[in-house]
């Protein structure tokens, strides 16, 4: 009797004693992983608050850590409706001040803590702090968004919660706290990273405490919080560089109205500038949805599809040198436009003409004839090794497009358009860098990367994207005579035009006809500079009526004069 009772109240300890564990674990859950997210709640619960971030975020900042989101501060009003005595009379003269009617300003007096959507001048900021009103102050606040933005369609822009489904799934997927009327990513690395740059509390705020019932207390009154630590919220650190961003972008407004420009550092794959136009400011998003000519300013042109033309013929070359199709003194005839398989740009024909001369004058009917060598399964297989069917980068989640199929190179009557880069031959700006760049790093594929770290906002890290290693995908040899017929295409062929004074630069042109009309065209030039120790590869893309030679190329040529410049 004794034994079975002993052995009931063992049987009872060790129910209760897993009922414990239980709750301690539960307890150290809710203290460790989720005690931010119960501070946050206690601290909206017991006090009416206004933020002095439009919205709190972690930064995204370039390779240098600087904030490529441009942030800026202005004084704005911060009212607390509940606080103010005589709200018709403070309304009324506040309206006096900023230069407004009264009934503007009355909905706000009868709602909830906010900001006024008024920039404040020094003197009007000097003025209201002079009245003293209680509930109303004139306070610096920070917006995300500077005048100059940089990268737009990759950082993407932020918009208000659109729906309950929206609200719920943000909720339930990541540990932090959601309000209809935040701020979330909508496009780019502000939507991919949603999770990581969410904030739970502001850095700055005013706050004011309540009792049970609402209202406000006595006591201390408004407390203007500074520098709040804010666990939640991470940082990204891009690869890419502010300063070439920059040089980029204002030269693409000079001289591209619609394309891309995707800058690399030359052997690592890492993306140093990724600007497409037409552009808009993440600031403003509601102004470009129904702006004439501006359907496309949200698209993402770096990894968006396009047919490449004769830049694909670095991929065809590759393959005829690898295989040993053919090599620089290999003879060939051209006949212009008496050509029956494919007709060349050149009306009157190349006549006798070495494949290194076909490379450099992008000869299409030598190209046709090489591809037809080769064959279809080995275009698609080389088109493959340089990453031609992997729109992938590192850190940059973006969707991909089911278009891009090489097995459609195969299909009857496209290998020889295919072999031009035609027909069904598809790539982004970002795939045609990573060629080039392939070419360069003496032929290892690296995979393009755009995001480098996940930190803290003290800068200490919490997560490594590391880069790519890279696997051979053609010889070295093959890699270096590639390089000279780059550089020759640029030295007396049709990339003249790209030519970088004193530094030297390599490259190949593209012009690709789009749809049924002849006059618009995607217009390329792809190449490294300088010549000798290549430091950056660029891929240009410019939509319009030139061909690459005559607009690609020498915008090509004027980025990297800036940008060598820096050095």
């Amino acid at each position: 009797m004794d034994y079975l009772r002993q052995k009931r109240l063992v049987y009872l300890f060790l129910i209760f004693f897993a009922c414990f564990l239980g709750l301690v674990s539960q307890l150290f859950l809710i203290q460790y992983r989720d005690g931010d997210l119960y501070a946050c709640l206690a601290l909206e619960q017991g006090s009416r608050w206004v933020s002095l971030e439009n919205t709190p975020r972690g930064r995204i900042l370039d390779r240098n850590r600087v904030p490529l989101t441009g942030e800026r501060t202005e004084e704005r009003v911060v009212l607390f409706p509940a606080a103010v005595g005589n709200r018709d009379e403070v309304s009324r003269q506040l309206a006096g001040i900023l230069g407004v009617e009264q009934d503007k300003l009355n909905t706000f007096f009868n709602g909830e803590p906010c900001l006024l959507p008024y920039k404040l001048t020094p003197g009007q900021a000097a003025a209201i702090q002079n009245r003293g009103w209680t509930g109303v102050m004139a306070l610096p606040v920070q917006f995300r968004y500077g005048e100059q933005q940089l990268a737009a369609q990759v950082i993407g822009h932020l918009g208000k919660i659109s729906s309950p489904e929206e609200f719920t799934d943000l909720s339930g997927r990541n540990n932090k706290v959601y309000h209809y009327d935040d701020l979330v990513g909508k496009t780019g690395l502000e939507k991919y990273y949603e999770d990581v740059l969410k904030g739970s509390l502001p850095r700055r705020a005013v706050r004011v405490y309540t009792d049970a019932a609402g209202r406000l207390l006595g006591g201390p009154g408004f407390i203007v919080e500074e520098q709040t630590e804010d666990h939640a919220r991470r940082d990204l650190v891009l690869t890419i560089d502010a300063r070439i961003q920059k040089i980029v972008e204002e030269i693409m407004d000079q001289s591209v109205d619609r394309g891309a420009v995707v800058i690399m550092e030359a052997g690592s794959g890492d993306i140093l500038a990724m600007a497409s136009r037409p552009a808009y400011h993440p600031a403003r998003p509601e102004d470009y949805l129904d702006a004439a000519g501006e359907e496309n300013c949200f698209l993402d042109h770096c990894t968006a599809l396009y047919q490449p033309g004769s830049v694909f013929k670095v991929v065809i070359t590759a393959a005829a040198l690898e295989e040993g199709v053919a090599d620089f003194d290999s003879q060939f005839t051209c006949r212009g436009a008496g050509e029956t398989l494919l007709r060349c740009w050149k009306p009157e024909g190349h006549g006798a003409i070495s494949f290194a001369q076909a490379f450099a004058e992008s000869c299409n009917p030598v190209f046709a004839r090489i591809g037809l060598q080769l064959g279809a399964q080995k275009v698609i297989d080389y088109a493959g090794l340089f990453g031609l069917d992997n729109q992938s980068v590192l850190g940059y989640p973006a969707p991909r497009d089911s278009r891009q199929d090489l097995k459609q190179i195969e299909a009857p009557y496209n290998l020889v358009n295919s072999c031009i880069g035609q027909g069904p031959v598809l790539v982004t700006p970002v795939q045609v860098a990573s060629l080039i760049n392939t070419v360069v790093s003496g032929g290892f594929y690296r995979q393009p990367r755009l995001v480098q770290e996940i930190c803290k906002s003290s800068g200490d890290t919490v997560q490594m994207l590391p880069d790519d290693p890279g696997q051979r995908v053609i010889s070295s040899e093959t890699a270096e005579k590639l390089g000279k017929l780059l550089e020759m295409a640029v030295e007396e062929g049709t990339g003249q035009e790209a030519l970088v004074p004193v530094f030297g630069s390599a490259g190949k042109t593209g012009t690709a006809q789009v749809g049924d009309n002849s006059l618009s065209v995607n217009a390329w030039f792809a190449g490294y500079a300088p010549r000798a120790n290549p430091r950056y590869v660029a891929a240009v893309l410019s939509e319009g009526e030139a061909g690459g030679s005559a607009a690609a190329a020498p915008v090509f040529r004027e980025i990297m004069e800036a940008i060598l410049e820096l050095d």
